[in-house]
């Protein structure tokens, strides 16, 4: 944990692969329901909002609270919000800001132990970096699957390279099938690249300080033309809320 606490502080981002995430998810509070979790992804529902720009992904969303850190899954302190719209500025989305969008609320299914572990694991990186001991987020939550076919590839960041408008991101990637490629990139401000890589397994995960730079996913392409391809993430996006 430490680890991605000085990364982030010091670059503005981290990577982290399975292999370094799955102990600290342990701890947190485990992973018990992933494979319901996972497979909530084949039942989101287009984003018709991309479909008006000519572009094809799959989404639900949903808002939190979070007040406080509990042991593992007891008191966790993250509260589902009543359904709200999703904004951007033009600032921070060209492509789609300046309006609400509206999207398929996600499951119940998706949002047990494995989210909530998920969402701590961002929380408690994001909350040393914050300089207090708990901190009070706003949490929005997206479900992505981006797919590919043959002749059209598959925009993870159709805006581009962006911010997301928040304090702090998470990404988290669930599955890919049948893709190629797929890279993240870092950039600071004046667009320079800090750096680059692939999240590929099941909890490879990237974090963001959202203030200090932009990132962006290039295009998926099909591995196998004749098969069904995506990639599947979970984007969480971290926002102070002034304390009580």
């Amino acid at each position: 944990m430490e680890r991605f606490r000085r990364l982030v502080r010091r670059d503005g981002f981290a990577f982290a692969g399975a292999d370094e995430v799955d102990p600290l998810l342990d701890a947190l509070g485990g992973l018990e329901d992933w494979a319901d979790f996972a497979a909530s992804w084949d039942r989101l529902e287009p984003d018709r909002y991309l479909i008006a720009t000519g572009r094809r992904r799959r989404r639900r969303h949903a808002v939190f609270a979070w007040d406080e850190a509990g042991p593992r899954n007891e008191g966790t302190g993250l509260r589902r919000l009543p359904p709200q719209p999703h904004f951007q500025t033009t600032v921070h989305n060209p492509l789609q800001g300046g309006i609400e969008r509206w999207f398929a609320p996600m499951e119940e299914v998706a949002v047990g132990s494995s989210f909530h572990t998920l969402a701590r694991l961002g929380a408690s990186v994001f909350e040393a970096l914050d300089g207090r001991a708990s901190t009070p987020w706003f949490i929005e939550a997206h479900q992505f699957r981006i797919e590919a076919a043959p002749g059209q590839a598959g925009e993870p960041t159709p805006e581009g390279m962006h911010r997301d408008g928040v304090d702090y991101v998470l990404v988290a990637m669930i599955a890919r099938h049948n893709i190629e490629r797929g890279t993240t990139s870092i950039h600071a401000p004046d667009r320079t690249t800090l750096g680059s890589f692939t999240l590929t397994r099941p909890r490879d995960i990237a974090l963001v300080d959202d203030h200090r730079v932009l990132h962006g996913v290039t295009a998926v392409t099909p591995r196998d033309p004749a098969a069904a391809a995506h990639r599947d993430v979970l984007v969480l996006t971290y926002r102070r809320r002034p304390s009580a």
